[in-house]
């Protein structure tokens, strides 16, 4: 169930039954000619809607604009700070603490947040409050490379066919002949990376292929990921807090 649905005393008792709660991450960015600004956004808060969907779960309302300055040439971009990020994701789980609740998964759909929420869940655990990041596609990596072996950075055929598959009506496929031919993410020189931002190696926005894209391919790969959260967070459910816990010193 959604926490922003709830009265407070319907959020009492889901607070109480609860073991996990869901916070999407996502990103406000482009996404190439054919694709929203919001991609990273509706991918991550479908998936953890779908796995919230169980009583002992808890959908909290998420943070839509992560760390994209990589974007930000791009007209609607928007972006916070690495720091900015890492703040707002530590002070949500700690809020949500107070109501007793101290297991939390960062349902994260965009590359540069991995980073400021892996360093809150650092600094959250000496608190006691456990926290994960669940990164979509490194949980369903070898799935995603059998479907799409073709090459696919950004906006290319996987979040082309996952937004088909759960949002079809905003996705652009009139445009994808406007896309641009980049095939691989940054610009390099004998190995060091020397393009930082999209608008270095893609006219376009994109990297990859959106043509190669199919609506059945992304609701396989939505399904995957949705199993393997569920199975993130049955297990983090059994989980006692000693085993979750900072180990002590060494001996």
């Amino acid at each position: 169930m959604e926490l922003a649905q709830l009265s407070w005393p319907d959020a009492r008792e889901a607070l109480r039954r609860a073991r996990v709660a869901l916070l999407p991450v996502g990103a406000m960015e482009q996404h190439g000619p054919h694709l929203p600004l919001g991609t990273d956004w509706y991918i991550a808060s479908h998936i953890a809607r779908s796995v919230a969907e169980s009583e002992d779960r808890l959908m909290l309302p998420g943070i839509q604009v992560g760390v994209s300055d990589e974007h930000s040439q791009f007209w609607g971009t928007l972006t916070a700070s690495p720091a900015a990020l890492r703040d707002q994701s530590t002070a949500l789980a700690c809020s949500l603490a107070t109501h007793g609740l101290k297991r939390i998964v960062f349902v994260n759909g965009h590359g540069s947040n991995c980073g400021p929420l892996e360093d809150a869940t650092r600094s959250l655990r000496t608190d006691g409050v456990f926290s994960f990041v669940f990164n979509w596609w490194q949980s369903i990596g070898t799935v995603l490379a059998n479907l799409f072996p073709d090459p696919t950075a950004h906006a290319g055929s996987i979040e082309t066919s996952m937004m088909l598959a759960i949002h079809p009506k905003l996705v652009r496929t009139d445009r994808f002949d406007e896309a641009d031919s980049a095939d691989q993410w940054g610009t390099y020189v004998e190995g060091v990376l020397v393009g930082f931002d999209a608008a270095d190696f893609t006219e376009q926005g994109n990297v990859g292929d959106p043509r190669l894209s199919d609506a059945a391919k992304g609701r396989e790969a939505i399904s995957v990921a949705c199993d393997s959260l569920e199975r993130f967070c049955a297990w983090l459910a059994e989980r006692s807090d000693k085993e979750l816990a900072r180990r002590p010193h060494k001996p």
